[in-house]
């Protein structure tokens, strides 16, 4: 196989392997496509690279400017690359195997307040052209707030999986992996609305000929479902409606106050870990800074030193 297509093979491989995303696809080949392309400029391509090409790659991105965040993620799609040439036998060895990257930056997650959320929430229940709109973004809201879901996992989310008015949700996350996911009573009272009136929907397109949608949030578009990007500037109308910095409001952000208020009242990580759908416990573990200030109290109120 020639280095040039090597690329296209490992994403072949990880598509069938490991269900990735199509999203996660395009981030992997475009920081190849970039490394392809430097190491041509320099007389090389994937199947002649040494270890100090690689090197010699990343010191140039560091040279560029370019964030720990980002060199970190294209020192990885580098090393998962060469681990598929080797195990295909395109290579007999691994140029990158023994380098270590800069790591990644740990920044807390921007949060939301309990009190701008509910803000948030009650402004979701009046925005919209119509009251189809409001239904359905009242919905998205409840439903996202009270199971921390990704939008990804949100916005596709099939109407089968919210049938019977159920307690829990079964959500398809990263990698094809399965997870039950709670819904609170606004929730799942939100969730009936919406259904009701999408059903309506339905039962007219249906009379018309059309075939229905198997998305809990349909949309004419390409995908068959409201995009992420027609989500993320709803939220933001949402949010300046609300009185809410929009700038401080995301898809993400409303995730993060999911997992920051759980912690905040008692749940512990592993929890967390599982609802959010984390494979590794650090990746939860961010959400520690939250803990501060209520170990502070219950040192002050149970440890006998801490009494005046």
């Amino acid at each position: 196989m020639s280095s040039d297509r090597w690329t296209s093979a490992f994403l072949d491989a990880i598509a069938a392997e490991r269900g990735a995303a199509t999203n996660t696809l395009v981030a992997y080949e475009r920081d190849l496509d970039h490394v392809q392309s430097w190491l041509t400029a320099h007389g090389s391509d994937f199947a002649q690279a040494r270890r100090e090409d690689v090197e010699a790659y990343l010191v140039d991105c560091d040279a560029q400017g370019l964030s720990r965040a980002t060199r970190a993620r294209r020192l990885s799609a580098i090393k998962q690359l060469y681990r598929f040439a080797f195990e295909e036998g395109l290579r007999e060895d691994n140029p990158a195997v023994q380098i270590t990257g800069p790591g990644r930056e740990k920044k807390l997650p921007k949060t939301l307040t309990p009190e701008e959320v509910d803000r948030l929430l009650d402004a979701a229940q009046n925005h919209g052209r119509n009251t189809g709109d409001q239904i359905r973004n009242s919905c998205l809201m409840q439903v996202l707030y009270a199971t921390g879901m990704r939008v990804s996992e949100l916005v596709s989310l099939p109407v089968s999986a919210t049938r019977g008015d159920p307690r829990m949700l079964l959500v398809r996350g990263k990698g094809g992996k399965e997870r039950m996911v709670p819904l609170s009573p606004p929730a799942r009272r939100a969730l009936r609305a919406w259904l009701a009136l999408r059903d309506e929907i339905d039962e007219i397109a249906q009379s018309q000929g059309k075939v229905p949608s198997p998305f809990l949030f349909p949309s004419r578009g390409k995908a068959g479902h409201l995009t992420r990007h027609a989500f993320y500037n709803q939220i933001k109308e949402i949010a300046v409606k609300a009185g809410v910095a929009p700038e401080k409001v995301t898809p993400h952000t409303l995730r993060h106050a999911f997992a920051t208020h759980l912690l905040a009242n008692g749940a512990d990580l592993r929890s967390i870990q599982t609802l959010l759908g984390h494979a590794d416990l650090a990746t939860t573990e961010i959400y520690t800074h939250v803990l501060e200030e209520r170990l502070k109290d219950l040192v002050l109120e149970h440890h006998p030193l801490a009494e005046e």
